[in-house]
């Protein structure tokens, strides 16, 4: 059976500084690793496991080394069903690495080498695949990483409207501006915008995409520029929604949590609030799930969690 929920782009494993503040050049320090990563990937790899209660299938689009980094990524995948039958193997490149540093101010920095994260074609992209697609998730990181990968989004963007004229195209700008300068960004991700039913942008991303100061601003320009929603991400302090109904934004509270590790939390929130919206959730409803997801995600070492739909739901109702 095909996937209802598609992602495509970038694969890898990050290994990441056990402690904060630790620079990568400091010799004999610890890192912790391999943990299977990729923003799209995180993203379906929480659709999965939140869709298993609404029976919606997740499946993913990429390509990895024939190296142990590349099947660890697979396991995960594999272990929390996403269909993974559209992932190559390549033998050219081993799996992209992503060595990560975080620092007490939040920031990160990374060393990487992405091998095979690049290397998603158009080739890669089957229309029977997207035969029951009804949400097709792109993410900036993708459009950025190669020139072929870029051009797979573009690609799977038109196979999917045309197999489900109703597909929702979500987009999650996930902005590297310290790998691009901003007018290639723009010039990348303005064509998904235009075709994008719900954005899931942070306020720095806003503002980049919309090129004012204040994300408030910037969603309220972005939200004539085609997307329906936008699920303006703020970390601990929740998120806030913009529709074209709703341009002065309604305000959804996050939850208390403590921080082991935010990465992928934008993402994981993004899946879960696709969820709640693919499953009929009125959009402060699906808003606050994904603040609960979200949240639980920074509890836990690494960017993919093993948290259950019934995990999120007893978080939720436990901290009303």
């Amino acid at each position: 059976m095909c996937p209802d929920i598609i992602s495509l782009g970038e694969l890898l494993v990050e290994i990441m500084r056990e402690k904060k503040d630790t620079p990568h050049g400091e010799l004999g320090a610890v890192y912790k690793g391999p943990f299977p990563s990729g923003a799209p990937a995180n993203y379906i790899d929480t659709t999965a496991r939140m869709g298993k209660n609404f029976k919606l299938i997740s499946g993913f689009i990429g390509v990895i080394g024939n190296d142990e980094f590349g099947s660890c990524v697979i396991e995960k995948l594999n272990y929390d069903e996403v269909d993974t039958s559209q992932i190559r193997i390549t033998e050219k490149f081993t799996t992209g690495i992503a060595f990560n540093q975080y620092n007490s101010d939040g920031s990160r920095k990374f060393i990487f080498a992405k091998g095979a994260a690049g290397e998603t074609s158009p080739e890669d992209i089957k229309k029977n695949f997207f035969e029951n697609v009804k949400n097709l998730h792109i993410t900036g990181s993708a459009l950025s990483i190669s020139k072929k990968s870029q051009e797979a989004c573009y690609k799977a963007i038109k196979i999917a409207k045309k197999s489900n004229p109703d597909v929702i195209i979500s987009f999650d700008p996930n902005l590297r501006p310290e790998m691009l300068d901003i007018e290639d960004i723009l010039e990348m991700s303005i064509p998904v915008l235009n075709t994008s039913q719900i954005l899931l942008p942070s306020g720095e991303e806003a503002e980049m995409l919309a090129g004012v100061k204040g994300a408030k601003k910037a969603c309220q320009k972005l939200i004539k520029m085609g997307p329906e929603i936008i699920v303006l991400k703020q970390g601990k302090e929740g998120c806030t929604l913009f529709t074209s109904n709703d341009q002065d934004g309604q305000k959804v509270r996050g939850f208390k949590a403590i921080e082991r590790d935010p990465t992928g939390a934008g993402d994981s929130f993004g899946g879960a609030f696709i969820i709640g919206y693919l499953a009929g959730w009125d959009l402060v409803k699906a808003a606050t799930f994904a603040n609960a997801v979200g949240a639980l995600k920074v509890e836990y070492f690494g960017p993919m969690t093993n948290t259950s739909y019934q995990n999120a739901i007893k978080f939720m109702k436990a901290n009303e």
